[in-house]
């Protein structure tokens, strides 16, 4: 089930990993990298084993978070990357950086990361408990398990 259909719980922004269509990972191959992770994460949903991946339902509840990713190719990822190759100053990147950007223009799928936060009950709405590690841990994760890029499309960085 959806974290968008569980009222525990709050959409807080959306990260991207774009990467090449041919290095789609099997449901095995994401859950193996998401069990690099260690035990504090739950998984829903995640499809039937020998399939090709196309979306899980990820909780940290020591974090108050909770992940929808979800897999996504055709023409909208490429207006994405122009987008963001239009967005971003070259200038500006590190070497490093500058490698990821490179990455981009061959990038034809990409996962969606839909961050969610965990309400707790009777707490004040300007409380934080939501802690954004185990987001950048998966979009890592993910990004080295599919030779992809992260990308925060908010700020407009690659990850």
């Amino acid at each position: 089930m959806s974290l968008f259909e569980n009222d525990e719980y709050r959409w807080r922004e959306t990260f991207f990993v774009l990467f090449k269509e041919e290095k789609r990972p099997t449901v095995e191959t994401v859950l193996e990298s998401l069990g690099t992770l260690g035990g504090g994460y739950e998984l829903a949903g995640a499809g039937p084993e020998g399939g090709q991946f196309e979306s899980l339902t990820l909780v940290s509840p020591a974090d108050f978070s909770g992940m929808d990713i979800s897999y996504v190719a055709g023409e909208e990822i490429q207006d994405q990357i122009h987008e963001l190759q239009e967005e971003l100053d070259v200038n500006d990147l590190t070497p490093e950086e500058r490698q990821r950007f490179d990455m981009l223009a061959g990038s034809t799928a990409r996962f969606d990361i839909f961050h969610f936060e965990q309400l707790v009950p009777g707490s004040d709405e300007e409380e934080e408990f939501l802690d954004p590690g185990s987001l950048l841990l998966v979009l890592e994760t993910l990004a080295s398990a599919v030779d992809g890029v992260g990308v925060d499309p908010q700020s407009g960085t690659l990850v």
